[in-house]
């Protein structure tokens, strides 16, 4: 029974950061039909910018209206934010009219640009940040011994997926998003701005880019150039596996990789365990196989495939 709810909370966990990271590039897709592939060096910046000055400034500016547990996460939701819109007006507002493929490249490239600037101002050794440690600590519930890191991020990723559906199905803004994400062209010509519903998807997934960024950062204690090109690999697979264009499908196919690659790791035998990635991939080629267009693809996509 211990044994089963530890792998029960660890699949929940990983699946909640691979679920967030689909949600991020799942958000940018709908509306724009791009798979921003710098969305990994986006978690990356976030986490780095920790060790700005101006975000040093910033933290001592506000220390004293916001509590410390508040004020980081804040600000690095602004910073995902403003790194993310800033791409979109600089780079890709240029590409609107391209096609996919040569958007596809520029995201390429902006990652390459953000990561190859990151090693400019660090180097590529890791640097040392200490977030809460005492999230490292484990907490007891029906007799396992579950790391506090991992309800956190659970919680986390629930509120967020509830305030997204709320704000998708209850505000002006989510109703032009889904529009937008159905029938671009058409919902322009009903009136939907182009431009706003674009930037606020940008943002979004800037967010969630800097959300997945503090977890990383939380659990290993480090902030590495190369910290969010797995994870940013495991989002855009769930995003095909769940179906490109698929908001839901996306999400609920990042819990399925994250438990698949807990259940692996917890059954194979031990020699095997070091294969465990390629088990999973195996098991996405399978699906793919026989649900080509995503296991939760939207009507459109089901009819152009």
């Amino acid at each position: 029974m211990t044994a089963a709810l530890q792998i029960v909370f660890d699949a929940l966990s990983l699946g909640s950061l691979y679920a967030l990271g689909a949600l991020g590039i799942a958000a940018v897709f709908g509306v724009m039909r791009l798979v921003n592939f710098a969305h990994g060096d986006f978690i990356a910046f976030c986490v780095f910018a920790m060790l700005l000055p101006s975000v040093d400034a910033a933290a001592i500016v506000f220390a004293g209206r916001l509590p410390f547990y508040l004020l980081i996460p804040l600000l690095l939701l602004l910073v995902g934010a403003g790194l993310s819109v800033l791409s979109e007006v600089v780079v890709f507002r240029r590409f609107r009219n391209a096609n996919p493929a040569t958007m596809m490249i520029a995201s390429f490239a902006l990652g390459f640009v953000i990561r190859h600037l990151l090693l400019l101002l660090y180097s590529s050794r890791p640097k040392s940040i200490t977030l809460w440690p005492n999230l490292g600590l484990p907490v007891e519930f029906l007799g396992a011994h579950i790391p506090m890191l991992q309800v956190v991020t659970i919680i986390i990723t629930l509120v967020v997926l509830a305030v997204l559906v709320l704000f998708l199905k209850r505000t002006r803004y989510g109703l032009e998003m889904r529009a937008a994400a159905e029938n671009f062209t058409m919902a322009r010509m009903l009136g939907v701005r182009a431009n706003g519903v674009i930037l606020l998807a940008f943002a979004i997934s800037g967010m969630l880019a800097a959300a997945i960024g503090l977890i990383l950062a939380t659990n290993s204690g480090t902030a590495d150039i190369g910290m969010g090109a797995n994870v940013m690999l495991i989002a855009f697979i769930a995003t095909v596996i769940g179906g490109l264009g698929s908001v839901p499908g996306a999400v609920a196919a990042g819990f399925l990789i994250g438990a698949a690659s807990v259940v692996f790791q917890a059954t194979l035998p031990h020699d095997a365990r070091v294969f465990r990635d390629a088990f999973v991939y195996g098991a996405v080629i399978v699906v793919l196989l026989v649900r080509p267009q995503g296991l939760f693809a939207p009507k459109s996509a089901k009819q152009r495939v």
